[in-house]
């Protein structure tokens, strides 16, 4: 089959949706960034794409609770093609605001498939502040494309609403029925930084859930902002390590395992 075509929103303070797009073309993906005006405005059609991403930034400015005033956006006008597309199998992935946006639409944790009934929420970091820092996360969940063969991960986080909360009921099906993707854990990055875990008070330190089927996937870390060697803050240090070694120097960084999954999923690649 041809490339997988992925839709990338963007629009209202979306602001990486060209990063995300790129991800997923180095990754055998046809990507197209589209505004969602000129989805509801039929110009394009969600129908005609195999994966959706909604990237990071800050849509609407957070004013109204982050990632809310999009999610009422897409759920006013375009809701019907939404379960459509997550009825037809496809995959979705939300990457911080994006993230934020599927919890208010109730796309995730969406226990017992009820999509459109919000379960949980991300709230201000247990320090209020806007933080960015390299994390840890450990992958708990094996039941989901976009997380094959992924055991743990060292990229960036960047937001003020990254804690999770979640009903002790909620939470207790999240874990029962393995919906955590990430937790936040201290490996070799946080011990290489001298910084905690959790870099936002997360319950249970959960960083990413994914929905049941496991082809809706969100998390607060951003992939597409380590998916080069280069863009890792120890580089210098592992670059040393590779040379003395005899070891090729890495291109790629370990985010963009991600994105490579969502594409192999739809060329059927092992």
């Amino acid at each position: 089959m041809g490339k997988p075509k992925v839709i990338v929103f963007s629009g209202y303070g979306l602001n990486s949706e060209e990063e995300t797009a790129y991800a997923f073309e180095v990754s055998g993906g046809k990507a197209d960034v589209v505004h969602i005006n000129d989805l509801i405005g039929k110009k394009y059609r969600l129908s005609d794409y195999q994966i959706a991403a909604i990237p990071g930034g800050f849509a609407y400015g957070d004013d109204t609770g982050a990632g809310n005033g999009y999610a009422n956006r897409l759920k006013n006008h375009l809701w019907p093609d939404i379960i459509k597309f997550i009825e037809d199998g496809k995959l979705v992935i939300g990457i911080c605001n994006g993230f934020q946006i599927l919890v208010n639409l109730g796309l995730l944790p969406a226990l017992k498939m009820r999509y459109g009934t919000r379960e949980m929420g991300l709230m201000p970091n247990k320090i209020p502040r806007y933080t960015v820092r390299f994390v840890d996360l450990k992958c708990e969940s094996h039941q989901s494309p976009w997380l094959k063969g992924i055991t743990s991960l060292s990229i960036p986080v960047s937001n003020g609403e990254g804690k999770l909360y979640a009903s002790p009921d909620v939470l207790a099906q999240i874990n029962k029925r393995h919906l955590v993707a990430f937790r936040y854990y201290k490996g070799e990055m946080c011990r290489y930084l001298g910084l905690p875990a959790s870099p936002n008070g997360s319950i249970d330190d959960i960083a990413g859930v994914v929905d049941e089927t496991g082809r809706i996937l969100g998390l607060m870390p951003h992939p597409e902002r380590a998916m080069f060697f280069n863009q890792l803050p120890n580089w210098p240090y592992l670059k040393e390590k590779c040379l003395r070694s005899g070891e090729k120097l890495p291109v790629w960084g370990p985010g963009l395992k991600v994105f490579q999954n969502g594409i192999k999923y739809f060329r059927n690649e092992k």
